[in-house]
Parts: C-alpha cells; structure tokens; sequence
C-alpha cells in the first residue's frame, strides 16, 4: 500500500494500489482459492470527528486522507464478502509501527522509526511533528504477534469482520526523546511542524481496544522505554556493521 503522506502526494495511485489489490484477493477468497484473508487496516480511517481519547471500536469514522479512505473502504468491503460470501477475512487497525529492521516507509508516524536512526547517526533528530503530539504506537514484534494470534483465532470467537482496534503505547516526539536522553543524554531534538502535522492532528491519541482483549486475547509486551533499550541496541549493531 502507498501509507498516509505518499498517498497525499500521489493521490490516485494510492486509490488504485490500495483498492485493486484489496479486491484481487477477495475474489480470490470469495472463489475458494485462500481460506483465510487478512486485510491491514490502520488509524487513518479516523479523522478529526472521531473522539481522540480511547477511541472505541464503533465510532465515527471520517478520514480525511486518502490512504484513510482506501482503509475505511476496504474495511466495509472486507465485511460485505464475509456477510455476502462466507469469506473469513480478518483485520487490525494498525497504530504506527516501529521497527528497527525496516526503514521508514512514507507514514506519517515514521518519525518514530526514523529518530532512533538519527540518533545513531547524528545524535540530534529535527521531527516533523509538534513535540506534544500524542499518537499510538507499536513495537514491531507486537505487532506481529498481534497478527499471527488473529489469523489462529478460531472464527467463532470473532465478533469484528471489518477491522478490531489495536493498541500499545501512545507517545509524543518528546516522550520518546525524553526516552532515548535516558540512555543517550547527549541526544538533540528539534522540532519543524510540516503538512503531516494537519495529518496527525486527524488521528486518535489513544485507542481503546479492549474488544480484541477479550475476542482473542490480545496483549502488548513492549512499553516505550524496552521498545526504545531494543531500538538503540539493534542499530547500534547495524550501523557499526
């Protein structure tokens, strides 16, 4: 998929990208050809009616990007070919993801992947968000495990098809650097706002994500500070690689 400011950019190949292969495999699904579909959805189908603290599961849902478009959609046509055709489709909305083994991939969360790089390279960091600017976030390896524990859930237990909220930590650009001085305290930041700040103020804070909880037992293991031990020691060994 083309994430949330590469899709502004390039607004059109986001919506044919994000959609068709959505569609490629429903239908695939829908002919009995894959017995289990799992679709990854996002925040970005929130916008700035959705209620920003704990954002249930039902909620208003009026995203004002495109690549929130493309999820919002997708999540309605992933429950359509359940209720339609029996189709055992499977979704998370995905808080941003943070890992140490892939590089930012143009979402407006990635400043969260890239300040550890920074910090490693250059020790200073100059984020394109606003320092107060809370957001929910997710270590990598919970995220994973949040996708391998959905797909092996028996599907009686599952009362979502569209897609479950998920959640971990939230943060701001200055907890997380606050979080890195811990163990670097020679550690710069600055802050330049740019047009994905309008994005980020589009989004939840928190999320309440308590049906995945108690459908399939979801659970997170990394806080901010073991997420960050993890980061610094990982590019630590890339970098002087």
């Amino acid at each position: 998929a083309l994430l949330s400011a590469t899709g502004e950019k390039y607004p059109m190949e986001a919506w044919d990208l994000n959609m068709n292969s959505l569609f490629h495999v429903l239908n695939l699904a829908k002919g009995g050809q894959i017995k289990k579909v799992f679709w990854p959805s996002s925040i970005a189908v929130f916008g700035p009616t959705t209620p920003r603290e704990n954002t249930p599961q039902h909620t208003i849902c009026e995203p004002t990007t495109v690549y929130g478009i493309t999820k919002q959609v997708g999540e309605r046509w992933c429950e359509y070919y359940y209720n339609k055709y029996g189709v055992d489709v499977r979704s998370i909305r995905y808080p941003g993801i943070i890992s140490h083994k892939a590089m930012p991939g143009g979402g407006t969360t990635d400043y969260a992947v890239e300040i550890y790089h920074e910090a490693i390279k250059e020790g200073k960091y100059e984020s394109f968000l606003s320092e107060d600017t809370n957001l929910p976030m997710m270590f990598m390896d919970d995220a994973i495990k949040a996708t391998t524990a959905i797909m092996a859930a028996p599907p009686e237990k599952l009362s979502i098809r569209s897609s479950y909220n998920l959640s971990a930590i939230s943060f701001t650009p200055k907890d997380i650097a606050n979080s890195i001085k811990a163990e670097m305290p020679d550690f710069k930041m600055s802050y330049k706002p740019d047009f994905r700040q309008a994005i980020a103020d589009s989004w939840p804070s928190s999320i309440d994500d308590s049906v995945a909880r108690e459908d399939w037992n979801w659970s997170h293991d990394f806080d901010l500070n073991k997420m960050t031990s993890e980061m610094l020691t990982q590019l630590k060994k890339k970098y002087k690689a």
